[in-house]
């Protein structure tokens, strides 16, 4: 069931006081989207922040005037963006506009983010990787993408760190979340709950990661004003199929006598990791 929480559209809260003026400003664009309602559904678990948050509408990574408007009048310390492109099948037909937001777009935000000394916090993906390495992937490993939209978030990736120096580049996997946005466990969860057969495959591997969970690693590198800048990964602990993630969100969810089939025969136009855990 959707949640009737709405972002809180590039307006600060209102009627600060000079102790909440003091307080450290968060800008989250992208924020109509599942980490970015999510941070919201707990921002008031920050002790000493004051949030800005703005649909891709309101801030448009895309366009410098945007970006450089929202800038200007709030002066952000940090800028969480969860503004992506991120519908990896399509990608593959339209990668001009992949690479506009999560390539062009992210170096026009970083470069807005140097002018005004913004800490940038930038969510990327397991997919810069090409799943051959049979272990997890470190920091410390050389990207391989396989699929355009993998491009697309490497080189967003590089624009970053040529262009700045105090961000985080958070690569995670397998994002969702049970309450906001189109995703995977939302969709297992409406299709057994309709007494649907579920097929899915079992030939990629990974590890499924809640938005609350991300949000809280976020919260921690925030509020522990940490200076170790740089590539972090960041992904739940459990590894998982596709296949074996479906059974658990079934069972979860109380709807056991709904079948889960193993079925690796959907060709998709990308292709996908096979094993993308992350360390």
């Amino acid at each position: 069931m959707m949640s009737d929480l709405k972002p809180e559209i590039c307006h600060p809260e209102q009627g600060r006081s000079i102790e909440e003026q003091k307080k450290v400003t968060i800008l989250v664009t992208g924020a109509n989207g599942q980490l970015g309602l999510t941070i919201q559904k707990y921002k008031n678990e920050y002790k000493n922040a004051v949030f800005i948050f703005c649909t891709s509408e309101e801030l448009n990574i895309t366009n410098e005037a945007s970006i450089a408007e929202v800038f200007k009048k709030h002066l952000p310390d940090y800028c969480i963006n969860c503004a992506a492109y991120t519908n990896v099948e399509k990608a593959e037909e339209e990668p001009e506009k992949a690479f506009l937001v999560n390539a062009e777009g992210v170096k026009k935000l970083a470069v807005v983010c140097k002018e005004y000394q913004t800490t940038l916090i930038h969510i990327s993906t397991d997919y810069v990787f090409d799943g051959e390495k049979g272990t997890p992937y470190t920091v410390t490993d050389k990207p391989n993408p396989i699929n355009e939209y993998g491009k697309s978030k490497l080189k967003g990736e590089q624009y970053i760190q040529e262009l700045l120096t105090a961000y985080f580049i958070i690569r995670t996997s397998w994002l969702y979340s049970k309450e906001f946005g189109k995703n995977f466990y939302k969709t297992i969860v409406e299709k057994a709950k309709e007494g649907q057969e579920i097929r899915v495959v079992d030939n990629q591997i990974g590890c499924p990661t809640d938005t609350v969970n991300l949000h809280s690693f976020i919260k921690e590198l925030i509020e522990g004003k940490n200076t170790l800048y740089g590539i972090k990964h960041f992904c739940d602990t459990e590894i998982l199929s596709w296949f074996d993630f479906a059974k658990k969100i079934v069972k979860q969810n109380e709807v056991e006598e709904v079948e889960v089939v193993c079925d690796n025969s959907y060709i998709t136009k990308a292709k996908r990791p096979k094993c993308s855990v992350l360390l």
